[in-house]
């Protein structure tokens, strides 16, 4: 597909035409104004907290906030909105462009479910293609999703860790030219170089997710980020809530997207690889087919799943189980700091000297 049909692409003949002539709520701090008594949001004066203005209804997108995030993401401000987590951010483009009953999206499998899960929620259909046997995408998927108004792709993907190199990702949103195309980069900060950030100026209708809960170790805080053109930030913004981000939450996001935060944000994603790395080799050992890990996890497929849950279970472990078929064999094992990934590892050592014995 030609890259000029995509760059003819325009957001607004895949919104819900309702939206086109909504005015979105205006909330207080939209209004916004000038002065030293603020009565007009119905807020308390009192501020019963040590946290300045937590009496005070939030900025919708606190500018702050926002501009760390530019910063860090090296895309303009303009084509940022913070959300409640990126799982905020799936529903909020499947409200924005997905007529309940009528729509669909499609996504590829197996990967998260929030995809799914959030189309269901709204009554949009969903066509789950599957990728291949390297976990890569189909061939033919471009003529498989019929008019799915929002494509799906998890890159790197959750739960196989797999990852779809940059050219293909580009491929894809070519191939999509009449819809929006969402790449979730939940765990990008764990393998950089895969981003596609980079395309959004020049890929009008490519979606980039972000969140700080997993490299920034914010999970608590539900915080993450849509990255888009112009048109579709424009059309987002009349059905998001008018107060997405917690005061709270900004403050900790900011201090998170510090150059400080970044340097350790950093130092603890080198950290979690060395002992990713180190919990791959051991489970290669004890017989596990292990996928390559470009996240923070590793999935590892066992010729005897149920004895490897028991063990783990028996130890107080507590990982990750799926009932996809295609990984009814699988455990996915998240990343920990060294003395729990020795304790892990241990566990598999244990069981490889009692199986030669």
């Amino acid at each position: 597909m030609s890259q000029t049909q995509v760059a003819t692409f325009d957001p607004n003949t895949l919104a819900r035409p309702e939206l086109l002539t909504l005015t979105p709520y205006q909330s207080a701090r939209r209004i916004g104004g000038r002065g030293d008594i603020w009565i007009n949001a119905n807020e308390s004066p009192f501020n019963n907290s040590d946290l300045d203005k937590v009496n005070r209804y939030p900025e919708c997108q606190p500018p702050e906030l926002i501009n760390a995030y530019s910063s860090y993401s090296g895309v303009k401000a303009s084509n940022i909105i913070a959300s409640r987590g990126a799982d905020e951010a799936i529903e909020l483009l499947i409200r924005t462009f997905c007529i309940p009953g009528v729509d669909s999206i499609a996504c590829f499998g197996p990967t998260y479910g929030m995809y799914s899960i959030s189309a269901a929620t709204f009554n949009v259909a969903v066509t789950a293609l599957s990728l291949t046997d390297n976990y890569q995408l189909p061939d033919a998927w471009p003529t498989q999703i019929g008019n799915a108004k929002v494509v799906f792709i998890c890159n790197p993907n959750n739960p196989t860790g797999t990852v779809l190199v940059k050219d293909k990702i580009e491929q894809a949103i070519q191939a999509a030219p009449n819809s929006i195309v969402v790449v979730d980069e939940a765990y990008i900060e764990f393998c950089p170089d895969y981003s596609v950030a980079d395309l959004l100026a020049q890929y009008p209708n490519l979606v980039v997710l972000r969140t700080l809960s997993k490299a920034f170790a914010l999970a608590g805080a539900r915080c993450g980020f849509m990255l888009a053109s112009d048109a579709i930030i424009d059309l987002v913004m009349r059905v998001i809530a008018p107060y997405p981000v917690p005061l709270p939450v900004s403050e900790l996001a900011v201090r998170a997207l510090s150059p400080a935060g970044i340097d350790t944000m950093r130092t603890q994603v080198a950290s979690l690889i060395e002992q990713g790395q180190r919990l791959s080799v051991a489970l290669t050992a004890y017989g596990a087919k292990v996928l390559p890990a470009n996240g923070n996890y590793v999935l590892a497929k066992f010729d005897d799943v149920s004895a490897a849950a028991k063990r783990l279970s028996d130890s107080g472990v507590v990982a990750r189980a799926y009932k996809d078929p295609r990984l009814a064999d699988a455990i996915r094992f998240s990343f920990t700091n060294e003395q729990q990934t020795n304790l892990i590892i241990a566990l598999f050592e244990k069981a490889l000297s009692e199986s030669v014995a």
